[in-house]
């Protein structure tokens, strides 16, 4: 069986559009529990429109938490809800594979829902970056994990006291309790909508300076990038 977990502020742009593609999904999952951070759109009525258990988030770690307390499955894939299945079979290559290669987590390449080269330039860099670390220093971003939940709870989940990179600190604290690996007969579309509000040079020296961080100083337990959760904006139409 499988939950998803969905972290949501104001996400009433984007949260339909996962919603329905999951809906699409060749096979569905047991439950889907919205961690929602008080949103003061339609989020929560949203969620529930597509038959979600919603339950109070806060702060990216703590919501993903939060939502994997409520989680009954075996698995927990853990989405943003800027994401969107494309492959009506993403959840059924994903846990199949997973399975297959007896993962206890793992997440797969990224895609940006874009049709500008500069987006698939950068986020190719990324995927290849990160699958050349592979298992020695796993990256793993929170918009996309699959994980077995019982090692999730015995991990403790989410470091809540860790501001950026939350997931990739996750990632390297999960190589204590199980498997880490990336698959290949999925990859993940997601939205681009912080590097249109941020900036692409802005998003990708934040990333170099905090992946420095990680490997110098630890784990990023302070403001200083400024991470925001939270949106607002039109859906980024497919490619």
């Amino acid at each position: 069986m499988l939950s998803i977990v969905i972290p949501t502020k104001n996400e009433e742009d984007f949260l339909p559009v996962l919603l329905r593609s999951i809906r699409a999904q060749t096979i569905q999952p047991f439950e889907i529990i919205v961690a929602d951070a008080q949103s003061t759109d339609r989020t929560r009525e949203i969620a529930r429109s597509f038959g979600a258990t919603v339950v109070e988030g806060g702060p990216v770690a703590m919501a993903r938490n939060r939502g994997a307390a409520h989680a009954t499955s075996d698995l927990i894939l853990f989405l943003d809800a800027d994401v969107e299945l494309l492959d009506p079979e993403f959840l059924e290559k994903s846990v199949g594979e997973m399975l297959e290669k007896k993962f206890d987590l793992a997440t797969c390449d990224v895609i940006p829902l874009s049709t500008a080269r500069i987006d698939h330039v950068l986020h190719k860099a990324y995927n290849v970056y990160v699958r050349t670390w592979g298992a020695l220093l796993p990256h793993a971003p929170g918009f996309c994990l699959l994980v077995r939940r019982d090692l999730h709870e015995k991990l403790g989940g989410f470091d809540e006291s860790v501001v950026f990179c939350e997931d990739h600190d996750y990632a390297r604290r999960f190589q204590s309790v199980g498997r880490f690996g990336f698959l290949r007969s999925t990859q993940i579309p997601v939205s681009i909508r912080r590097l249109n509000r941020d900036g692409r040079l802005n998003i990708a020296m934040k990333y170099v300076l905090a992946e420095a961080h990680l490997a110098i100083l630890g784990p990023v337990r302070h403001d200083y990038f400024h991470y925001t959760f939270g949106h607002k904006g039109e859906h980024t139409p497919s490619p």
